[in-house]
């Protein structure tokens, strides 16, 4: 059975080194850390990432446009097995009519399984190519999410690295202190009893 002694490193005894009591500050600093740092360096990457991306998205709004056009022709014949499947967009002709431009054409990605003669919903910027459309409000938070999580992992896992050369270094020291003092006392218990 054994018996876990909380707080040893922290009082004075003879049995503490002076590498338990580097271990056990490193610890709380490493709970810290863990704890209060690394979800504030997340929140504040995620912050920064949902401004940045936010003004990304409003600067792609005003300067894309969205038309409603009209699909001309068919799906290309390697894509037909996949008519069903919207995942997979392929270049088509679309047609639109623009207030005093008149009927205007262009090449755009549609979705695959749109037939011939079907509406869909085309972005285009000021010069007249084809676009994808602009980030949503959910697509923005995703992505700050996303960013702000992944900074936090990556402060997490940067500290637990810490963490594990600090564990390594103390316990190369904390087995030279040990060397150290068997030195001193290994004699007199190796010295025969009279």
């Amino acid at each position: 059975m054994r018996t876990r002694v909380r707080g040893w490193r922290w009082r004075r005894n003879p049995l503490r080194r002076r590498s338990d009591v580097v271990e056990a500050w490193a610890m709380l600093v490493v709970a810290v850390l863990l704890s209060v740092v690394a979800p504030l360096v997340g929140v504040a990457a995620g912050l920064h990432a949902h401004d940045r991306a936010r003004a990304l998205a409003a600067a792609q709004r005003a300067e894309r446009h969205e038309v409603r056009a009209v699909v001309i022709g068919d799906a290309p014949e390697r894509l037909s097995t996949l008519r069903d499947d919207r995942r997979h967009p392929y270049r088509a002709q679309v047609r639109w009519t623009e207030p005093g431009k008149g009927v205007r054409t262009a090449w755009a990605r549609v979705p695959a399984g749109i037939r011939a003669g079907e509406p869909v919903s085309v972005w285009f910027d000021s010069r007249g190519r084809n676009v994808p459309p602009p980030p949503d409000d959910v697509a923005v938070w995703q992505h700050a999410v996303t960013v702000g999580a992944a900074a936090a992992a990556g402060a997490a896992t940067v500290v637990l690295l810490g963490h594990a050369a600090e564990r390594r270094i103390a316990l190369r020291h904390r087995l030279a202190e040990w060397e150290r003092e068997w030195a001193r006392t290994g004699p007199r218990w190796n010295q025969p009893l009279t």
